[in-house]
């Protein structure tokens, strides 16, 4: 199985559409936000979310991603694809919800750092935490003016220029 995450009427073609709202190409609707997903433990081979995580408040991505890790069947994977928080698109719609999604919350994702780094955010602490272990790698889409530049270039406006980045490309692999 695999599903399509806030798909709207955007749906990936050879994946199950999962939205809140019923309409064109959602096969089920669901707060994925809020209620408990209704596939079995380990069910799920591959997931898709482009531009839905930033609706999501804190909490609730904490309860998105704790999902999302119960129904992958091990060695899943998850694409995760949001604006990044430099680019005008993590501010321009006003029901993204704070805070932006940046690289540093992929972190939080693997077990082993939480318990080094920030024990407190893991559900063995914390009710409302983290019980996921993903490994996770991301990368970027840049502005269209900075295609034919070198590698050094586009690091430097990277991290120096806000808009360098437009999205944030995260590939999460659900650990043992």
């Amino acid at each position: 199985m695999k599903l399509d995450i806030g798909c709207g009427k955007n749906k990936k073609e050879g994946f199950t559409g999962v939205d809140q709202y019923a309409m064109d190409g959602v096969d089920v609707v669901l707060n994925v936000a809020k209620d408990r997903w209704p596939w079995e433990d380990g069910s799920v081979e591959e997931a898709h979310c482009s531009h839905f995580l930033e609706h999501l408040d804190a909490t609730e991505r904490i309860h998105f991603y704790n999902e999302l890790y119960r129904v992958l069947k091990v060695g899943g994977r998850a694409t995760i694809i949001t604006p990044h928080w430099a680019s005008n698109r993590a501010y321009g719609d006003p029901t993204h919800k704070w805070p932006p999604v940046a690289e540093m919350g992929f972190f939080y994702l693997k077990k082993e750092w939480r318990d080094s780094q920030a024990p407190h955010t893991d559900v063995k602490w914390n009710p409302s935490g983290y019980s996921c272990d993903f490994d996770a790698v991301w990368g970027y889409s840049f502005s269209p003016e900075l295609a034919n530049r070198n590698q050094e270039y586009v690091q430097f406006a990277l991290q120096n220029y806000k808009e360098a980045a437009q999205d944030l490309h995260a590939n999460l692999t659900k650990r043992a």
